[in-house]
């Protein structure tokens, strides 16, 4: 069939009936599949041929429909043609024309070049001036109508159009389009203006007020279009703060033994980095505080948040206060502040049926007693809070009507914590049994746990244990002492031993040890804990000698666990039967396993050592623990059927005092103790826990999941959320802790790269900053000195810099710098660490990154494609995007940070500097791409002086040197002599005149070849002509 030209096609179509996809189909054959269909203007051909009648050709209709949702036409084809059609008479044609906009007008985008996105921008100013001028034409009309007395079909018509002009006005896209076209098209922008004028006069005497309504807000929407890049409707809108929020959930959770000040500090750095609003700023701090108390485990963690809320945040907030410029001027932004939080009324409501009380009047007090709050406003808070609790739902029941709220008992406990260090600082020696009644007060109820909470709220936890370690000192061993005496002793022992367990595991060794560099005397409780106590991440050995002592103590300590009468407590040194205890478990646990004892006997023995003091049994257990991780899968049983009888109820009566207090303690420590080795061993045991909370966020992992899924995953759910939950902070933890620092890293990082919106950058970098603060100065050391170089050095990972994630990363990168270098700037205010964790060397001794042989526990953590590198040895990577481990470790924080943001390294003597010459000298510094100078230097082992004066010079001079083949690339390179010799030679050979010189192509395999034979003629040949040739020392 011959087609002339595109009007005879569509017409061809029409006569034929074709449907519209065998429109599609045969209109694709005619024409050449060069020219595009804009070109063809075939939208404009399409509504020329469908608007020729006074009503529309539904078929032609059908097929410019066909064309629209097919793509075969762009959006801007079919509105610059749409806005050529001016006949506003023909009432039908209109709404077909204004039903086809209405297909595409909320959704207008655009693939192709530059111009094509500008022509969509002016298509939608000329479709905005049309629908202008229909709606004008059909208000006229409208009035016309209502003269002659006929205003129906005119009033329908400009219905319709004021609709479509709110609907394209209404999405922001459209306007910023809008805009842009203004900018381009400035005479097309005065029509429309105009045109909004006419259609206002027109409009102002229509009685309709709807309609009216309607038209104003169009035109106020057009008017504010000139004025979009002014207006900043996010920030004004932008009432939450995820990294705020995430901070103060972060040292609610792990960190409430820290100092107060380098949380000020770091929350200050937050203010000034986000430009924070100062009652914003202290909202968010509230309502992170209300959240970490709703999400609280009950038991310990619900009383560790109350104290952290109601006793450490206004401490904070005071000296916040002396920040800002006036002491007025911040009582006012904390009153502003509780005015924001009284209208989350919600949150409010479910924090008051948590606790049990009015939570935000005993806040409102407390703010007030410290200066942040006047009377007045205190006053005037609490009336309104008042009223909104009216409304609100009520659980109050007999069960619970009962119950102390635990902020008055906090509150209430925090003079209690100073009264106790003031009677712990009375001669003990004097008056034991009253010392032994105020300890036993302690262990009864929830009471240790609540003055424990408020001590490490108040910065007195530290004390607190000092104390308990001097009484457990001074009760270790006694002189002549009676019956009565004696058992004082032992439970004053006892109860300081597990009270001091209790603290350790509850908020982290380090409150317990002293300062190893103030000289102070170590007592044995500190010594117990760091050679004998499991925790989370260490391991003991059980065949230490801590746990192998005299063995005359362990002989006469197992004939006194083995004779079946009570325990003798006169004259007892309970410090050597702590240390002997492990010794002795071991003979009874062979004799056991050879037939020389029964269970039976087992049983009477275990009751003898849980019978009096809990303390042994703590002993035994913690060798126990150490002895199970180091026995085969069939050889494990008696051991832990050992420890089961130990942390099991007691068969026999005990005679002394608090011997239920002391069990509930002694089952928590044990727990925590065998989590770990429970946990391997896929066993169960039942500890007599008596009402105390188990381990909230033990094993938050699922079993048979790789834990980057997990990572991405958890990470996925907090940034569509907006905020870190608690249960994801300790999720991020254990992963940071089993991964390590580079892997978390890293793979967070590759989930920024992934986002395209601007608003999910920004919030994903503030979510970041949040959970990198687990451990900010490592996190921004594998940051800035190897993840950032290799994204920078890698052209294949340059398009995931683009904008918006690529600024948001130099955002992240900057951020993460700047709270590293002002914390080791105030390093003896440096925060405490929750729990232990290795130091960051020990790990990589443990897992090296760039190990010739990948570690198991790397290549368990990911398998994915995209993570090949990370997982193939050094030498298969190229020098720009690869660091050694050693390379990344070295740098530390007594480093300056700018040696990490790029500084090149210092020249280092040589012991060769003084020799001449013997190489040509490297490619200037343009030889390399610039991106390559931002790497840091190897660390010293790899800087020997291997290739003489010339490299020991000009590697001095040249910024990223240090990135050019050599030993860590697996390149053999010869020992030098300490001095270097020169050849003689009137004619030296090839391999006399230095080893070949490093260039460009240096890691290529053509230059480590020309490198093997040199160095291996170098080594054996000679030159014939000189007398005594130097040159066969190379």
């Amino acid at each position: 069939m011959k087609v002339v030209n595109l009007k005879q096609a569509i017409l061809q179509a029409w006569k034929e009936r074709w449907s519209d996809y065998q429109w599609s189909i045969n209109m694709k054959k005619f024409f050449p599949k060069g020219a595009t269909w804009d070109i063809l203007n075939l939208a404009e051909a399409l509504l020329e041929q469908a608007m020729i009648g006074p009503s529309p050709n539904p078929l032609i209709l059908s097929y410019l429909k066909y064309a629209i949702s097919s793509q075969m036409v762009s959006y801007s084809s079919v509105l610059t043609a749409i806005s050529k059609f001016d006949d506003f008479s023909r009432d039908l044609c209109v709404q077909a024309l204004l039903d086809i906009m209405d297909m595409f007008c909320d959704r207008l985008s655009c693939h192709g070049k530059a111009e094509e996105c500008i022509g969509l921008c002016r298509a939608l100013l000329s479709a905005l001036h049309w629908l202008l001028r229909c709606t004008a034409a059909s208000a006229e009309r409208l009035r016309e109508g209502l003269e002659a007395g006929t205003p129906a079909a005119g009033e329908k018509q400009l219905a319709m159009c004021l609709q479509r002009l709110e609907k394209t006005l209404s999405s922001t896209k459209n306007r910023a389009l809008l805009h842009i076209a203004k900018l381009e098209e400035a005479s097309s922008w005065t029509a429309i203006e105009h045109s909004l004028l006419k259609l206002g006069d027109i409009l102002a005497n229509l009685s309709n007020p709807q309609l009216r309504s309607q038209a104003e807000q169009c035109g106020t929407l057009i008017r504010s279009i000139p004025t979009m890049l002014s207006v900043h409707s996010e920030q004004l809108h932008k009432t939450g703060f995820p990294t705020v929020h995430a901070l103060v959930l972060l040292e609610g959770t792990m960190n409430l033994t820290g100092e107060t000040q380098p949380l000020v500090e770091q929350l200050m750095m937050v203010k000034r980095m986000q430009h924070i609003p100062t009652p914003l700023f202290v909202l968010e701090i509230w309502k992170a505080c209300f959240v970490g108390l709703i999400e609280s485990p009950e038991g310990t963690g619900e009383l560790k948040w109350t104290a952290f809320t109601f006793l450490k945040i206004p401490q904070v907030l005071v000296k916040l206060k002396k920040y800002s410029h006036g002491d007025k001027d911040f009582t006012e932004d904390v009153n502003s502040a509780f005015e924001f939080l009284l209208k989350l009324t919600p949150l409010l409501d479910k924090a008051d049926q948590r606790c049990n009380c009015d939570c935000t009047n005993f806040l409102l007090q407390e703010c007030s007693k410290q200066g942040l709050l006047s009377e007045a406003s205190m006053n005037n808070l609490m009336a309104k809070r008042k009223a909104d609790r009216e409304h609100a739902p009520q659980l109050k029941s007999d069960e619970n009507a009962n119950i102390q709220p635990n902020p008055g008992l906090i509150l209430r406990a925090e003079p209690t914590v100073t009264n106790i260090l003031k009677t712990m600082d009375a001669d003990h020696s004097k008056s034991p049994e009253g010392l032994l009644g105020v300890l036993g007060h302690m262990l009864s109820g929830k009471s240790l746990d609540l003055l424990l909470a408020a001590a490490a709220a108040t910065g007195k936890l530290k004390s607190f244990a000092r104390k308990f370690i001097n009484l457990n000192e001074f009760t270790t061993h006694g002189s002549e002492e009676s019956t009565k005496a004696a058992s004082v002793r032992a439970l004053l022992f006892d109860i300081s031993f597990l009270m001091l367990c209790h603290v350790a595991q509850t908020y982290g060794s380090e409150v317990i040890l002293s300062d190893s560099s103030t000289g102070a005397e170590v007592f044995f409780f500190e010594t117990w804990m760091q050679t004998c106590m499991p925790e989370e991440g260490k391991i003991l050995n059980p065949d230490h000698p801590c746990f192998r002592p005299d063995s005359t103590k362990v002989e006469s300590l197992v004939a006194l666990l083995n004779n079946f009468s009570e325990m003798k407590l006169v004259q007892m040194k309970w410090n050597e039967a702590c240390l002997s205890i492990s010794a002795a478990i071991l003979e009874i646990l062979n004799a056991w396993e050879n037939g020389v004892l029964a269970f039976e006997s087992i049983q009477k023995i275990t009751d003898n050592i849980k019978g009096k003091v809990c303390s042994l049994a703590v002993c035994a257990v913690a060798w126990l623990v150490a002895h199970v991780r180091m026995l085969g899968l069939d050889e494990r049983e008696k051991s832990l059927q050992m420890i089961r009888q130990l942390a099991g109820p007691l068969n026999s009566e005990n005679t002394l005092q608090f011997y239920n207090e002391r069990v509930v303690i002694m089952s928590s420590i044990l727990e925590h103790m065998c989590a770990d080795v429970l946990q391997q061993t896929a066993t169960q045991i039942k500890f007599p826990a008596m009402g105390m909370d188990s381990m909230p966020y033990w094993n938050l992992l699922p079993p048979k999941r790789p834990i980057k899924e997990v990572l991405t995953d958890v990470f996925a759910k907090v940034l569509e959320r907006g905020w870190v939950d608690s249960r994801s902070i300790h999720v991020f933890d254990t992963l940071l802790h089993m991964g390590g620092v580079y892997w978390f890293c890293n793979n967070l990082i590759k989930e920024l790269l992934k986002e395209t919106r601007k608003e999910h950058t920004l919030r994903a970098v503030e979510l970041l900053y949040s959970i990198f603060c687990l451990d900010m100065q490592q996190v921004t050391l594998v940051l800035l000195g190897h993840i950032l170089p290799g994204l920078l050095t890698d052209s294949s990972k340059w398009h995931s810099l683009m904008d918006p994630p690529g600024t948001a990363l130099a955002k992240l990168a900057v951020w993460c710098a700047l709270s590293s270098y002002s914390s080791h700037k105030g390093q003896a205010s440096s925060r405490q660490k929750k729990r232990h964790r290795e130091d960051i060397e020990d790990y990589i001794s443990l897992f090296p990154l760039d190990d010739m042989q990948p570690s198991k526990l790397m290549r368990l953590l990911s398998s994915n494609e995209d993570d090949a590198n990370i997982l193939s040895s050094p030498t298969d990577r190229s020098m720009s995007s690869s660091l050694s481990a050693s390379q990344l470790h070295t740098v530390n924080m007594r480093d300056p940070l700018n040696r990490v943001l790029g500084e090149s390294p210092a020249p280092r003597p040589s012991a060769l500097s003084s020799a001449p010459p013997v190489a040509a000298p490297l490619s200037p510094p343009g030889s390399f791409p610039p991106a390559l100078w931002l790497a840091p230097s190897f660390p010293p082992s790899f800087q020997r002086p291997f290739l003489g004066a010339a490299l020991s010079t000009s590697v001095s001079s040249f910024p990223g040197a240090e990135l050019l083949p050599g030993p860590a690339h697996g390149i053999p390179l010869p020992p030098p002599p300490a001095a270097q010799p020169t050849c003689s030679c009137s004619s030296p050979p090839s391999w006399a005149r230095g080893p070949p010189a490093p260039t460009r192509s240096s890691c290529s395999g053509s230059w480590r070849s020309a490198w093997t034979a040199w160095s291996r003629a170098a080594a054996a040949a000679s030159c014939s002509s000189c007398p005594s040739p130097p040159c066969r020392s190379w």
